[in-house]
């Protein structure tokens, strides 16, 4: 089946608010919850977490699947384990973002429930765009497919580049216009100190995981949209991997050298859905292959990274 030219969207607008809404009330439950725990979960609980997220975007699955047919379904599944997999890549460059600014654990937490919330904003904003874009031109689906190959071939060659938050645009732009105080000052992100409101390091900590993940949607938008051509199906799987980003970092912001070698799979898994996109008007890639491509590649990328450790790393000790 040929992923485009997009169809309309299959919901009226009264679903999308639904959705909306009971999403937004997920997020609230989840921060009310956090907010009686003043320092960071537990890994433990981190992994109950990341349970729970997997559990309700599978049963959306199984409504998918009752509500719109197999074929559907199998498109929510395979863009949700994409944009999963490339929610852990982007954990990476969390983890080096706070390390980066010293960020206290206890701050981390809310850095990335606002980060959530852009993210879902920011991914709508791509979906529609994109999804109308590709309705009225038809031939930009083949500059993304083009877009996303050279992305595989970027994340594939550059592992090693060195991430500098310093050299950001938009922080630079934000320090220039706003004082950032030299100390935390709890989890606020603005204080008034000498008659004068002054930005923490928080902010700018805010500011670096928000313009990050524009990136990251760049990247995963596209990808999800050589999968399915219905924005409902490329928007909530969107939301379902991000939903449960918060708990995945305090799950596997530890373990993270564990997947040393997950970049070159997905690196694999963008190129593949790039000639997908690329192959859409000459030959349409069943889902039914493109599913087993991403979950071989994904398996293959751990299997390699657990086979063979990072440098001066041991390998992870078998549980007793």
């Amino acid at each position: 089946m040929s992923p485009m030219p997009p169809t309309p969207p299959s919901l009226p607008l009264s679903g999308w608010v639904l959705f909306i809404v009971v999403v937004l009330t997920l997020l609230a439950i989840d921060l009310a919850r956090a907010a009686r725990q003043p320092q960071a979960p537990s890994v433990k609980s981190a992994l109950g977490g990341c349970a729970f997220w997997v559990a309700l975007a599978l049963a959306f699955n199984a409504f998918v699947y009752v509500w719109r047919g197999p074929e559907a379904a199998w498109q929510f599944f395979a863009g949700y384990l994409i944009e999963e997999s490339l929610s852990v890549d982007n954990l990476f460059v969390f983890v080096m973002i706070f390390s980066y600014f010293r960020v206290p654990p206890d701050c981390q937490r809310r850095v990335l429930f606002l980060g959530i919330l852009g993210a879902i904003f920011m991914r709508m904003i791509f979906i529609v765009v994109g999804v109308a874009l590709v309705a009225r031109f038809h031939w930009i689906i083949y500059l993304f497919g083009v877009f996303l190959v050279y992305t595989g071939y970027k994340m594939a060659t550059e592992q090693d580049k060195e991430i500098e938050p310093d050299k950001n645009p938009v922080l630079k732009l934000v320090r220039k216009w706003i004082p950032v105080t030299t100390q935390y000052e709890g989890g606020r992100f603005f204080v008034r100190q000498n008659g004068r409101w002054h930005a923490t390091p928080l902010f700018v900590v805010l500011v670096a995981v928000e313009t990050t993940d524009v990136i990251f949607a760049v990247d995963s938008i596209p990808a999800v949209m050589a999968i399915s051509s219905d924005a409902f199906i490329i928007f909530t799987s969107n939301v379902f991997a991000v939903l449960g980003l918060r708990a995945l970092y305090f799950a596997l912001s530890g373990m993270m050298g564990l997947f040393h070698h997950l970049h070159y799979g997905l690196a694999v898994i963008l190129a593949f859905v790039g000639i997908k996109m690329l192959l859409s008007g000459i030959y349409p890639i069943p889902i039914a292959i493109t599913l087993g491509v991403v979950v071989a590649t994904l398996a293959l990328s751990i299997l390699a990274s657990l086979w063979r450790p990072a440098h001066g790393q041991k390998p992870p000790t078998p549980p007793v």
